[in-house]
């Protein structure tokens, strides 16, 4: 056995390949929002959960999924941990009682307008290496490559 790669292995470049630099940037951008928003105790997806609830009170927990990005499993997990901490609150539709409303708490409310200006400054954070004129055109590609792949995804996003 040889020690040396496969040279089909070898030649293939991590740095040329879109998806390491988007799972790399993934990464920096959790990194930021914790450390600006460490006191809140809140993740980027809890944020986005807290923060959709607090933009549609009375959304229901598979809509809310749809519109993040996320699996109704797993968004059932972060919902139960801002329940936990009193931040939401879910109460049964009055129309079918298998269907859980969410509404934020004045607690989640009032966390959200707290945490504000540090997700602002995570979000600065993030684009700041980029001239600022290119930020909007950086944002706008996102978009775009989001958009167009949306499908693809294991939870796919209505909002996309």
């Amino acid at each position: 056995m040889s020690s040396r790669p496969d040279s089909a292995a070898a030649a293939v470049e991590l740095d040329a390949l879109p998806g390491f630099h988007i799972r790399r940037l993934h990464q920096i951008a959790v990194a930021i929002f914790l450390q600006e928003t460490e006191a809140s105790g809140l993740t980027p997806v809890q944020y986005a959960a807290l923060q959709t609830v607090a933009n549609q009170p009375g959304i229901d927990q598979r809509t809310l999924a749809r519109s993040i990005g996320l699996d109704t499993s797993t968004v059932a997990g972060v919902i139960d941990r801002l329940e936990a901490r009193g931040l939401l609150q879910r109460n049964a539709s009055p129309d079918d009682r298998r269907v859980r409303l969410l509404t934020p708490t004045a607690q989640g409310r009032a966390l959200l307008a707290e945490v504000l200006p540090a997700m602002q400054r995570a979000q600065q954070r993030i684009l700041e290496p980029l001239p600022a004129a290119q930020r909007r055109e950086f944002m706008r590609m996102l978009r775009t490559l989001v958009t167009a792949n949306n499908e693809l995804s294991r939870a796919p996003s209505e909002t996309a």
